[in-house]
């Protein structure tokens, strides 16, 4: 008699949910590094791409600690308002984690992390939903960078196309997308295919902080504002 799908053993390693012991070890890292490093700081990203944060990350892994996911659980690390803060003017820092944002603890300089995170960019492929850069438009005529099994793909994307010969042709002109609006799937999966990279992975330092100095790197952003918020 076959046995019952019903007592098949279900492993739940895959799915199971970081819990309250999962926060608690990451506000004791956060606590640690900020006893440990010189310095701290906020930095805001654009586009990210996580096997190029990985690569850039562990170029630094000897001089710094790098922090990203929940604001909340960061925030609480830090501490929120200077009764509660792990080091004097830290909860400063703590109220500009917001956002897409993380933490960054370190030894370099300040120059020498201002000349890194303003040096480090990454071009790479737009996702569905990021805003197009330029317009591209494609003119009616043959298609010579695609071979004639891509056709029905294409044509699947909405593009006006046929094959010719074995060629494939576009029977008029096609706008893949327009400046200043979102990319739909269809528009990001041709731009892909036409090797046209509109998203740029950048870092941008939004604060220091270090026991003795406290900087604002974001423009209109006033210390005051913060004490404020």
């Amino acid at each position: 008699m076959p046995k019952s799908k019903r007592n098949r053993a279900v492993t739940l390693s895959k799915t199971k949910k970081k819990g309250k012991e999962h926060k608690e070890n990451i506000v004791n890292s956060i606590r640690e590094c900020a006893e440990k490093y010189s310095s701290a700081y906020v930095f805001s990203f654009e586009n990210m791409r996580n096997l190029k944060f990985k690569e850039f990350r562990d170029q630094l892994k000897s001089s710094s600690r790098f922090f990203l996911g929940s604001n909340k659980v960061m925030q609480v690390a830090l501490g929120r308002s200077d009764s509660d803060e792990i080091r004097p003017g830290l909860h400063k820092i703590s109220k500009l984690v917001r956002g897409d944002s993380g933490l960054c603890f370190t030894n370099l300089s300040k120059e020498e992390v201002q000349r890194l995170f303003n040096e480090y960019e990454e071009h790479d492929f737009a996702r569905t939903g990021t805003t197009a850069t330029e317009k591209v438009e494609l003119q009616e005529g043959p298609l010579d960078q695609f071979t004639h099994e891509m056709e029905p793909f294409l044509r699947k994307q909405g593009m006006p196309v046929r094959l010719n010969r074995g060629v494939v042709e576009l029977v008029s002109d096609f706008v893949v997308c327009e400046e200043g609006r979102p990319l739909s799937p269809e528009a990001a999966r041709i731009l892909r295919l036409l090797g046209k990279k509109m998203a740029t992975f950048r870092l941008n330092l939004i604060c220091r902080w270090s026991p003795d100095e406290f900087e604002i790197y974001r423009e209109g952003l006033e210390e005051s504002d913060i004490e404020s918020s």
